[in-house]
């Protein structure tokens, strides 16, 4: 079985008003005890391992948000068990500062954001503008090794068509800055804003894409490598495919779920490559219309099935994802964990759909409440945080 991780992107609120409060640079110190904190400012690149319970942390481009990274892992329990330990951690650090993490993809309330002071966010706000103004969007990148950079480039060409419906099941972002958005993912309209981002060609080999991700940097309007943001893409630290279009899930039994459900994706691609089976050759502007039915409806409605990019009930293609999966997890022991999985999503709803309750009966301080309370649930213990600490509590808007 191929190792697996995750990154997940949370929102830091005021508990009661629902607002953003600007406290990563806060949070971090505590959360990278070993540095202080005039140091912690250095450390700025992701995957700095610091807890052996399995979570890492950084900084993201905005200080509202605060980025956890697991440990790779073989299997669903371990990961749901780092994704809560997570949290936890990150709650905790929030909470010592009056505020909370909420596993939101877009912010319900509306508020000014401060971008984290990092050269290259400072460089890329000057270049894009209001892009890097209005972007506060929160996601769930799963990473799944592969053996080489060629095989990874083949699992990408062979899972682009299916990527959408894991926008749909993912699904966390129906408001956006105090509005109603008609939006089941608006994160993913939000994000798809950056010139890099969004589903990509059939690359055909390693060099090929080698060559297409410098052509992008050559021309100008990609600051680096780090910017070309992908649906999918090979990651430059790791050796993993990294898969980026899901929404940061509300429950973290979903986020674990849908990281199955890649890892899954990838070892079928990865025998189709093996066994001589071409990519299916869909343009990648039918790719786009996938995304943005998916984004639009969820599992509302109807999404292009991923096999004739024609309109079809949601729960069916969905359950076509899973049945074109299943013999790798009846192989690997999890068919019926998938299986329960996904029906516990169909008949609870998304994120998205459990954040229209609570705004029915108190508006969005009340959806931000909810997202607080269902983000820490089977998280571990919290202790008692002192009160009379010289550490806080200290809210910062």
């Amino acid at each position: 079985m191929r190792t697996f991780g995750v990154e997940e992107e949370l929102l830091i609120v005021d508990p009661e008003s629902g607002m953003l409060l600007a406290l990563a640079d806060l949070m971090l110190p505590t959360l990278l005890p070993q540095l202080p904190h005039e140091e912690v400012a250095k450390v700025l690149p992701p995957h700095r391992p610091v807890y052996e319970g399995g979570a890492d942390f950084s900084y993201e481009l905005k200080l509202e948000q605060i980025e956890t990274q697991t440990h790779p892992c073989l299997d669903y329990t371990e990961l749901l068990r780092q994704l809560r330990h997570g949290r936890a951690l990150a709650d905790r650090a929030a909470r010592v500062h009056g505020g909370r993490v909420a596993a939101l993809a877009t912010s319900p309330q509306g508020a000014a954001t401060h971008l984290t002071p990092k050269p290259r966010y400072m460089t890329m706000q000057e270049r894009f503008g209001l892009t890097v103004r209005n972007q506060l969007t929160c996601g769930l990148h799963v990473h799944t090794f592969v053996d080489s950079p060629e095989e990874g480039v083949a699992v990408m060409d062979r899972i682009r068509d299916k990527l959408a419906v894991l926008i749909a099941l993912s699904a966390n972002s129906p408001y956006w800055n105090g509005a109603e958005t008609g939006f089941e993912s608006y994160r993913t309209q939000a994000w798809n804003r950056w010139p890099g981002s969004g589903p990509t060609m059939i690359f055909g080999s390693l060099p090929v894409y080698r060559r297409v991700v410098t052509r992008l940097v050559e021309s100008g309007v990609l600051m680096d490598e780090g910017m070309v943001y992908f649906d999918a893409r090979l990651a430059r630290q790791h050796p993993t495919v990294e898969v980026r279009v899901a929404d940061v899930c509300l429950r973290a039994e979903d986020a674990a779920l849908i990281a199955v459900l890649v890892r899954a994706l990838v070892e079928s691609a990865s025998r189709e490559w093996n066994d001589g089976v071409d990519p299916a050759p869909v343009p990648t502007l039918l790719l786009r219309m996938a995304a943005w039915q998916a984004s639009n409806c969820g599992l509302r409605g109807e999404l292009l099935d991923f096999g004739t990019f024609t309109p079809a009930p949601a729960t069916d293609v969905v359950w076509a994802l899973v049945d074109f999966v299943a013999p790798v997890l009846q192989e690997q022991g999890e068919l019926d964990l998938v299986r329960d999985g996904v029906a516990r999503i169909l008949a609870e709803g998304t994120g998205s759909q459990l954040q229209r309750g609570p705004f029915r009966v108190g508006g969005l301080p009340a959806v931000v409440e909810r997202a607080v309370e269902m983000t820490a649930q089977g998280a571990i213990p919290e202790p008692r945080v002192d009160e009379g600490s010289s550490l806080g509590p200290v809210r910062r808007g």
